[in-house]
């Protein structure tokens, strides 16, 4: 018996007149069915969260004191020493974590989406026009995330699955190999998408922050004056006792906010309220909790500062511990390489990029894409780090750089933004940021000691992608501005067609171009070779708004310019994969009429080659060109209609 339409299809069709069904049927048909997400609760929402926002920073006690301590701990361990410690790391958290994003930053969204490519969106709309000096703050921010992200996952498991040595000794010849295919079997799945295993991340990563609170609170009973700690002073006393290990410790000690930056980059996916209240209520006081058990554990037990994390617990409950802990590592990787696909996708649409072929793999939540680009060449950087490194204690070394370093950096964009929307009066703006600028930018100098031990790798990473970025950006502009120059102006074009004899075939064909005011070279070289012009010619634009979503209006704009020829305009969000054949459905309500059955997408297929001779501008143009070969073809990435895109080709000067 067949089977009646599903609640989705009886969703869209009863919203659509007769006008309209034609369209609701191709898009059924071309797999682009609108899907409406279930609401959430509040409760589920700060689930989600912390299972994806609070993944990466959740780990951060598997390694963070151990690497303050060791360099204290050299010369003997004294009460002073462990609480200045702890102060450090309970401040680092207030001032970075509690002020800066939580308070603060998560309040100035765009939209409500966050993270450092928002910002700069939103310092540049303060503006009024693009500043280069604010554009190269957004290529290192996003430059050294994407260092960051190569980074965290072979820390993260690679110090999960250190664990195992504590309670097999002979697997430590094995932690390598463990590591490497469990890093491989993550990155195997992503293509199949996280939507059916992200509900278990928030209740495995609340487990995880109840057992660290628990172990924590179990080992300050035992020594309740640890609490100290949260005075201030024993941390000024610290740095003033210790100046020749401080800056050390200081490098140290910023592991224990790594993974902050998501508290601002998933704004969009769960809103500031849950994310608020879930660090308040949970994830604050278990990170605390946590440090302040180390402490009073490696007072009472100077041997365990080799492992004072899974020294917390008994012998018998260690290899439940180790398993808790390899899987909040591994969340903790899936949510920072989630982050990597959406800022990917984040600087494709603000032009920092090149297109590259992006898949949805959830129908509910938007954020959930998979982009195999990013994905192998992650994987690739992930092993390589995994191989040479070997342990989490030097790859430590590598770690702080890309932290602070993106931190540093959303810190000046905040600035950047203060002062040019004048949100609030410049001195309340400087009065709070520029102490918490100087505090990220002593914890990233701290680091910088460590570029020869391993602190090289997140820079070689930013600056390689920075000028991936650059190239991409700068070609693209020049190409734009030559392009430009030579080019027929489309009114003047219109006006001489209207009475040229040229044959007329029925049907509606639209010609992809990013500048509307000239005539794309698909419409020339159509005319050129097939000596035809469609009934109706429409030149399509597709834009990127500097918001992370396009509103129902402004998703579709056309404007006839006589019975023969038109301009459509269709808009996306920076954060929108974007998607012609849906949004060919707010082209007909701004007025476009056509038979989806006749009509035809044309492109024009470019080929660069090189122009400049030497130089830099020759390594620019030539490392532009080979982006572009690899860029994904515009038919996919646009999701035009299958079997109705025509391609003509040509060659231009990079």
């Amino acid at each position: 018996m067949p089977q009646g339409p599903d609640p989705a299809s009886r969703a869209v069709s009863q919203t659509l007149d007769d006008d309209e069904l034609d369209i609701a049927t191709y898009l059924r048909e071309e797999g682009e069915e609108p899907h409406i997400p279930p609401p959430q609760s509040l409760a589920a929402l700060m689930v989600g969260a912390v299972g994806v926002v609070y993944g990466d920073i959740g780990t951060s006690p598997l390694y963070a004191f151990r690497e303050a301590l060791r360099p204290v701990a050299a010369d003997g361990l004294q009460r002073a020493e462990v609480l200045g410690l702890l102060s450090l790391l309970i401040w680092t958290l207030i001032l970075i974590v509690t002020v800066k994003y939580v308070l603060f930053l998560l309040r100035n969204d765009n939209r409500g989406e966050g993270g450092v490519l928002a910002l700069y969106t939103l310092a540049r709309l303060a503006i009024g026009h693009r500043v280069i000096p604010v554009l190269l703050l957004a290529l290192a921010g996003a430059a050294l995330f994407f260092g960051d992200a190569i980074i965290t996952p072979a820390i993260s498991v690679l110090s999960a699955v250190e664990g195992v040595s504590l309670v097999v000794p002979a697997f430590q010849d094995w932690i390598v190999p463990a590591t490497v295919a469990i890093l491989i079997g993550l990155f195997l799945v992503q293509k199949a998408g996280t939507a059916h295993v992200s509900r278990f991340f928030g209740p495995i990563t609340v487990i995880w922050f109840l057992t660290m609170g628990g172990m924590g609170l179990w080992h300050i009973v035992d020594d309740p004056a640890i609490l100290a700690a949260f005075n201030p002073v024993w941390l000024v006393r610290f740095l003033l006792e210790h100046q020749g290990v401080a800056f050390v410790v200081m490098g140290s000690v910023f592991l224990a906010v790594t993974g902050a930056e998501a508290l601002y980059a998933d704004l969009g996916h769960f809103g500031r309220r849950p994310i608020v209240l879930a660090w308040f209520i949970l994830i604050f006081p278990a990170l605390v909790l946590n440090y302040l058990g180390q402490g009073a554990l490696v007072l009472r037990d100077h041997s365990a500062i080799e492992a004072p994390f899974y020294a917390m617990v008994p012998g018998w409950l260690l290899p439940a511990l180790v398993a808790l802990a390899t899987a909040a590592t591994v969340i903790a990787a899936q949510a920072v390489i989630s982050g990597a696909f959406s800022m990917a996708r984040s600087a494709i649409q603000l032009g920092l990029l090149p297109r590259m072929r992006i898949r949805h793999t959830s129908a509910q939540l938007s954020g959930q894409i998979y982009i195999p680009a990013i994905n192998w060449g992650l994987l690739i950087g992930v092993l390589w780090l995994v191989i040479s490194f070997r342990t989490s204690e030097a790859l430590a070394s590598a770690y702080g750089i890309a932290v602070t370093g993106t931190m540093l950096v959303t810190t000046a964009l905040a600035l950047i933004y203060l002062r040019a929307s004048r949100r609030m009066p410049l001195w309340a703006g400087l009065a709070m940021l520029i102490p918490i600028g100087l505090i990220e930018m002593s914890f990233l100098s701290a680091n910088l000691v460590k570029v020869l031990d391993g602190g090289y790798v997140p820079l070689l990473l930013a600056f390689a992608m920075g000028v991936i970025m650059w190239a991409w950006w700068s070609g693209t502009q020049s190409v734009a501005q030559k392009t430009h120059r030579s080019a027929v102006d489309f009114a003047s074009f219109v006006k001489s067609m209207s009475h040229s004899s040229v044959h007329v075939v029925p049907g509606t064909a639209l010609f992809l171009t990013s500048d509307p005011t000239v005539v794309p070279s698909a419409l020339l070289h159509n005319l050129k070779h097939n000596r035809v012009l469609h009934q109706q010619n429409v030149l399509l634009t597709v834009e990127t708004l500097r918001v992370p979503v396009a509103t129902p209006e402004e998703r579709a704009t056309f404007e006839p310019v006589d019975d023969r020829f038109g301009r459509l305009t269709l808009r996306f969000g920076y954060m929108e994969t974007p998607n012609v054949s849906r949004a060919m459905l707010a082209a007909r309500k701004a007025g476009l009429r056509f038979d989806v059955m006749s009509t035809s997408f044309f492109l024009g297929r470019r080929r660069p080659v090189f122009a400049a001779s030497f130089g830099i501008k020759r390594f620019l143009a030539s490392l532009y060109a080979l982006l572009y070969r690899f860029s994904a073809d515009p038919s996919d990435y646009f999701r035009l209609p299958r079997n109705r895109v025509v391609e003509l080709g040509e060659r231009f000067a990079a």
